[in-house]
């Protein structure tokens, strides 16, 4: 039974990851697609429970007029028919129909309705562009995707179901005592529009503290996500007062959205309590002054008295329900500012895959700028002209600054340039899918940085369907198999099993250069960017991993970034970039002829040091 109502829903949708809208109602109905059927459903058995309660308490009224003018002999023959009715009510249709509402509450929406938002919000948000995640803390983010699914079925379930609930109990009430007399309705007509103005004046004023607060506990949880992250250079540094001031700072900055938050909720509660006592007050008065006149019958007193009551102590839960609402719909709002940003690199509408023939790339009269944050345009490249030719290997030198890892960032299309045009084999960057492009390059980076998984999740990356004895052959060929076979972790895993830590902590950075070098190998794209690639390898291991790379570049064309001009001086042909130009080209001899950038920074290092590049 119950595993039927948890499939009503799905929470891993296989629809296609899309913008959210920017708007709070839209982006709610946005995440609740495929829901919509199950939270009606919920929200009409609400307003059906709600008349029937109410309804008990009509009955309650009769019970007292009836134990107070019928003949107890023959009160059952006279009435058998009310009390079967009751009694079919109390005991089996109130019941299941709360089973039932419970049951497509708890199964089918509390767990898969935000699971479903986080499946979505994370499938959209790995298709972002890399600047996204430039600007922000992946704790942050994650953060808002946690929050936000739970702050949206909060919302929507509160408003179609609660004030369903609310509404129609309230309604059923006032029109019951007002069936009984119309002055004892008075009072709860009273009451409902003070308690309507009250919440109208305050819950606005909780929602925009609550959204700050949302900002602030997002920020206090990517401070402490950041220093756990980066904890090595945190103790290489000896500064972990600093990051306790960092973290408490963010706290304190927290801190300050609760204690507004709180005035607000104790005033709201003061406000509330304080009408519902009149309420009860005047009930009652008036319900013994209109007896005494011998306007309203004991049963009457008992619905409207029980009646305020219930309703003195139900007030007090909408209070807080409907404080949370608007607490969770400052969380929503605040989770829009990160999941409905529009990724700044998409694809073509008909965007073709990339077919990779012989791997030429041409850089065309390129423009490129970056836009600083005081959107002021920092110039990169001007008229940019490059050839690589298929199966060329080809050495990128020039100082830092010079454009050297921006030219790779715009060949993986991590950026779009302003004007010209980038093309493997004849075909635009921008006219391919960026998932063929990325499918078809290769790249080892300087700085590595591993899944935490096991070494073997890493090294199948570059390739998922690869075999054992392919993984393994490419770990032996980037040097890797033998310190491999020592790893263990805490959970007593071993080798390729052992998992290597949050961003591979657990490995030296030699170890785990030789294990992205390995994933590069298994991948064997056709296209292959070598960025510092082998910068944190000793000499011996690199002379060992050249000799694997020197194979695995065969047949590739070969884009190679070195500080170490000894690494890619065996290159086919090596461009010296200078304030976003191509200054120099030629092979390493050629070069060194001209007496020119390259020569000086040769002389540099084989004087013995590196010079500023």
């Amino acid at each position: 039974m119950f595993s039927f109502f948890e499939r009503l829903t799905q929470a891993f949708p296989e629809q296609k990851s899309e913008l959210a809208p920017k708007t709070l109602v839209a982006f709610c109905r946005h995440y609740s697609k495929g829901m919509l059927h199950v939270l009606l459903a919920v929200s009409a058995l609400s307003a059906i429970i709600a008349i029937l309660e109410v309804s008990l308490f009509g009955f309650m009224g009769q019970l007292v007029d009836w134990f107070s003018t019928r003949d107890p002999n023959t009160f059952l023959d006279e009435e058998k028919s009310s009390l079967l009715f009751m009694g079919l009510l109390v005991l089996i249709i109130l019941p299941a129909l709360i089973i039932l509402e419970s049951l497509l509450t708890h199964q089918s929406i509390l767990g898969n309705y935000p699971m479903r938002i986080r499946w979505l919000a994370h499938k959209y948000l790995l298709k972002q562009s890399l600047s996204f995640y430039q600007d922000e803390f992946a704790g942050r983010v994650a953060t808002k995707v946690m929050q936000t699914a739970l702050a949206v079925r909060e919302t929507v379930t509160k408003v179609l179901n609660l004030f369903v609930y609310v509404s129609v109990y309230f309604t059923s009430v006032v029109v019951l005592v007002f069936s009984t007399d119309w002055q004892l309705a008075l009072p709860l007509v009273i009451w409902l529009i003070l308690y309507c103005i009250i919440l109208y004046i305050m819950l606005p004023k909780l929602k925009k503290v609550s959204q700050k607060q949302a900002d602030a506990r997002s920020i206090m949880t990517g401070r402490i996500v950041d220093s756990y992250t980066n904890i090595m250079t945190v103790k290489l540094f000896s500064h972990h007062q600093r990051e306790e001031e960092y973290a408490k700072e963010a706290m304190d900055g927290f801190l300050q959205t609760v204690y507004p938050q709180m005035r607000l909720v104790t005033v709201l509660q003061a406000l509330i309590w304080g009408i519902n006592s009149l309420l009860v007050f005047c009930i009652s008065a008036l319900a013994i002054y209109l007896w005494i006149n011998g306007r309203v019958s004991p049963g009457d007193i008992a619905i409207a008295v029980s009646l305020s009551l219930r309703l003195n102590g139900m007030s007090q839960w909408i209070m807080w329900e409907v404080s949370s609402l608007f607490e969770n719909i400052g969380t929503v709002q605040d989770g829009i500012d990160t999941l409905a940003v529009p990724a700044s690199i998409v694809d073509a509408k008909e965007a073709k895959t990339l077919v990779v023939r012989g791997g030429e790339i041409e850089f065309s009269k390129v423009n490129f700028a970056y836009t600083a944050k005081n959107n002021r345009n920092i110039e990169v490249f001007k008229d940019l002209n490059i050839t690589i030719k298929k199966g060329e290997k080809v050495g990128l030198v020039g100082r830092s600054g010079a454009g050297k890892s921006t030219l790779v960032n715009l060949l993986l299309r991590f950026y779009d340039i302003q004007s010209g045009s980038i093309s493997v084999d004849k075909q635009a960057l921008s006219e391919v899918s960026q998932e063929s492009l990325r499918a078809n390059i290769s790249m080892v980076t300087q700085d590595t940085s591993l899944m935490h998984r096991s070494v073997r999740d890493n090294i199948m990356y570059g390739r998922t369907d690869a075999t054992e004895e392919d993984m393994i052959n490419a770990a032996k060929q980037a040097e890797a198999h033998d310190f491999i076979q020592n790893l263990s972790d805490a959970k007593g895993r071993t080798a390729y099993d052992a998992h290597v830590g949050e961003r591979g902590v657990k490995l030296s950075g030699g170890q785990r250069q030789r294990i992205a070098i390995a994933r590069v190998m298994l991948k064997d794209a056709p296209i292959l960017i070598l960025d510092e690639a082998t910068s944190a390898l000793d000499s011996e291991v690199e002379s060992a991993i050249q000799q694997g790379l020197g194979q695995i570049m065969q047949d590739k064309t070969v884009l190679a970034i070195a500080h170490r001009l000894s690494t890619i001086a065996q290159m086919d042909r090596l461009l010296v970039l200078d304030e976003g130009k191509i200054v120099e080209t030629g092979s390493h001899q050629e070069l060194l002829n001209l007496n020119g950038i390259y020569a000086k920074l040769w002389a540099h290092q084989t004087g013995g040091f590196i010079g500023l590049d």
